[in-house]
This record gives C-alpha cells, structure tokens and sequence, in this order.
C-alpha cells in the first residue's frame, strides 16, 4: 500500500494472515486451538522438521534453581518440538539488559523470540521493537502488560497467592505471617502479593499480614526477614513467592535464631512457598517447610517452544480448554495466556513422580 513504512506493510501482512487462520480455526471448530497443523497440541514427536529460522531464549536470571532447570529444559523441548533454539541468554535480573539481548537478538534475524520478561511495562519497548521486525515472541511465566506476544505460557499467579493463604490461614488460624515478596514492577509479584492479602482480609481476619519487599533477591529477602524476626518473634507462618531464591536464606535466618523447629514440634513456624524445585520438596519431607506450589518449569520449556513454533507457522489460538490440561483465557490488554496446572504440594503428595521437581 502506497506510502506505508515496511514495519506497517509487515503488521499489516501478518493481521491479514492471523485473521484468516482464525477464520479457518472457526469454521473448524478447534476449541483452544486451531486444529489445521496436524500437531497433537503440545509435545510434539521427536523428529519433527524444525520451524524456519532460529529462536531466541531470553531468561531473566540464573541465579534461581528454578530457572537453572528451565534452562536446561530448554533445548530438549526445542528439539521435542522441532525448533532451533539458540544458546541461551540470561539477562542477569536487568530489565535494562533483557531489552538489551533481546535487540541484539533481532539484529542476529532470529525467526522467533521466547522470552522470560523480568519488567512487566518495561519490556513493552523490545516487544515493539519486535513487532516492527515481524518477528513473533511468546512470553513465559510473566504476563507483560503491553506490546504483541503471540501467547503468555504462564500459570495462575493469583492462585498462587490464594492457596498459600488458605494454607496459611488454615495451619495457622490467628497470628502474625509475613510474605515475603517478589518485584513489585513483574505482574507475578504484585498478584501473588495482592491474591494473599486481600484473601487474608476477607477469609482470615485473626491473621496479621506483614511483608517484605525482596524483589527477587536473596540478600533482601535475608536481611529484612531477620529485621522482621526481632521486632516480631511471635511470627506463625511465612509465604515465600520465589523459593528458588528465597528458600536458603529463609532456612538460614530461622536456623541462626534457633527458631528452625521440624513440622510436628513446639515452635514450628508454619511455610509455604511457590517453585517447586528440588530443594522445597526435600525441605517438605524433613519438615522445614509445609507446602509449595509447584511452577512447572518443564512445561514452561515445552509449551514456550510449542506456542513459538506455532506462531512461527502462522497459527492462532483462541480462549478455552487445550487438550493439555490447561485453559487459554484472554486478558484485560487482549493478549492470551495459556494457564498450565500449578498443584499444591504438601507431605501427602510430595513424593508423586509426576512433580517435575522430583526428577530432577
């Protein structure tokens, strides 16, 4: 069209192709997702031909065993899906620096981008950038706010926070139980914070609700927490949001103040936590801490790479059940998220091989 930039022409080109595999999906009747690909909705055979061009991994820290084992899903739900995924790239817990590697990978002509955003309105600025390159992006685990993703694979961040409440107010009754938090600025952070607290103020009244603002990071996490313990040490229960970055220093600030008691003994302090990894599974059978909510950090890999080479083909989803085991809604800004199944664990359920974290 006379006098549209190549950025226009290439939205345009792509509005025109999504509205008429939409189209398609209707007349076919998918629910969740078009059914024209001949793909079995996820988990795709081992041998597949790989979508067209590399991808782009951006995850958002290292520093965390919970994405220490998403990186090393990585390449074997790349390869399970049949698509070429580069070498990783970790942007260090730096906003700044995400939008940085993901620039640089646009400048490299990836086909494709799989991105772990750690700033949900920041990140807003390299999705654009995206966008104008017509190269499509999945987002996992955090929700951004603006700009174009082809799919969000993520769980149900409210329902974090609401189980571990009704955990909490349940064990715990009355008292004082403290939260400690993720970044305020990712839209995980602020809904499993917000989930919690307007759960403990409606459901459990008796409970004192105090929190810490750690922001993902350990050191936070460990110095205000022991601030918090001495001006409160009738404290009866803690929320870890993260416990890939918040378990160890948890563990160690109660062990310093002789207030790390096993489930069952006089003292015990009551916690629960969101991740799922190894090391909560094995606080939960010695009984340091009660419950978490397993992430699942497999299929964040495998779905991410699913939905990227989905999108790489021109399909579109649409909201509803998929066929694995999850439902696609739509979101305030439009965008679609596909809500994977997050179980609570507790000393009942612990050992089932079914948790990613136990194969690890």
């Amino acid at each position: 069209m006379a006098g549209q930039s190549l950025g226009q022409t290439t939205r345009t080109m792509r509005a025109v192709a999504a509205m008429t595999v939409a189209a398609t999906a209707v007349l076919l009747s998918a629910c969740g997702s078009t059914s024209d690909s001949g793909s079995d909705g996820g988990g795709g055979d081992n041998g597949q031909e790989s979508a067209d061009g590399p991808v782009g991994v951006v995850l958002p820290l290292l520093t965390s065993p919970f994405w220490q084992a998403y990186n090393e899903y990585v390449p074997q739900m790349a390869d399970s899906e049949g698509v070429d995924a580069m070498d990783t790239i970790n942007s260090d817990n730096d906003s700044a620096q995400q939008i940085t590697d993901i620039n640089n990978l646009l400048n490299q002509n990836v086909a494709g981008l799989v991105v772990a955003p750690l700033d949900s309105a920041a990140i807003a600025a390299a999705l654009d950038q995206a966008e104008r390159r017509g190269v499509p992006v999945v987002a996992v685990d955090v929700a951004p706010e603006s700009g174009q993703v082809e799919m969000i694979v993520r769980a149900n961040n409210v329902a974090y926070g609401e189980m571990a409440c009704d955990y909490l107010g349940e064990q715990v009754g009355e008292g004082k139980v403290v939260q400690i938090m993720g970044d305020l600025s990712s839209v995980n952070g602020r809904e499993r914070s917000e989930a919690f607290r307007a759960c403990a103020a409606e459901k459990y009244p008796d409970l004192e609700v105090l929190e810490i603002p750690a922001d993902w990071e350990s050191d936070k996490a460990a110095a205000q927490l022991d601030t918090l313990l001495n001006a409160n040490p009738d404290i009866q229960g803690i929320y870890m949001q993260a416990g890939g970055v918040y378990l160890a220093p948890t563990l160690q600030t109660l062990r310093s103040k002789d207030m790390l008691h096993p489930a069952g003994e006089e003292g015990h302090i009551t916690i629960v936590s969101n991740d799922g990894i190894p090391q909560e599974l094995e606080a939960i059978r010695s009984g340091e801490i009660d419950a978490t909510v397993s992430q699942p950090a497999d299929s964040y890999a495998q779905y991410g790479m699913y939905y990227i080479r989905a999108a790489m083909a021109g399909e579109t989803f649409e909201p509803g059940p998929t066929d694995h085991g999850s439902t696609i809604v739509e979101l305030p800004n439009g965008l679609l998220e596909d809500q994977l199944p997050a179980p609570l664990v507790t000393r009942e359920n612990v050992d089932d091989p079914e948790l990613w974290g136990n194969s690890r």
